[in-house]
């Protein structure tokens, strides 16, 4: 366990070199964490794309489970979540130091509930739209840290992580 910790660390720490923020055309980076929501602690990870100077396409996986006591009986749940997002960048147009990105997007998403077969309640898989605005504040020229708050879809109020650009 300790030589892969120790591995990680050092990729990590190599991977710290040349890079800027936000994402840029062609970059790519790596983000996970966890979220708020009003089921559960949601986890996450996701994947950004540079598709221009100012904008990202992304796309993030994310899992939650949740105990509920409805009508006097127990259910065990969890939610699986696949979304995609876009992002516009605002550090070129307001000239944000690069040790800092600012953004706001939207995103699409489906959410898998998985409900107990005698659960009598209205949990269901379902589509949803959402809006989000953010910020990153890079420790290095790859890694940082990620602050989101959004709405309307698996993250109501927000999320918080690491990003790391490979």
């Amino acid at each position: 366990m300790k030589k892969l910790l120790f591995t990680l660390g050092l990729i990590v720490a190599v991977a710290a070199i040349f890079a800027q923020a936000p994402v840029g055309r062609g970059g790519k980076q790596l983000n996970a964490g966890v979220g708020l929501s009003e089921w559960g602690v949601p986890v996450y990870i996701g994947m950004d794309f540079g598709i221009s100077r100012d904008v990202s396409l992304g796309g993030e996986l994310s899992f939650r489970s949740w105990e509920e006591n409805y009508h006097n009986e127990h259910y065990d749940h969890s939610i699986i979540g696949i979304s995609g997002n876009v992002n516009y960048h605002f550090n070129y147009i307001l000239n944000i130091p690069q040790d800092w990105d600012f953004y706001a997007g939207l995103n699409l998403g489906y959410y898998f509930f998985n409900n107990p077969n005698d659960y009598p309640g209205d949990h269901d898989s379902e589509l949803g739209v959402a809006a989000q605005i953010g910020g990153r504040y890079f420790f290095t020229d790859k890694v940082g840290v990620n602050l989101e708050f959004g709405g309307g879809n698996a993250f109501n109020g927000g999320k918080l992580g690491i990003t790391l650009k490979i």
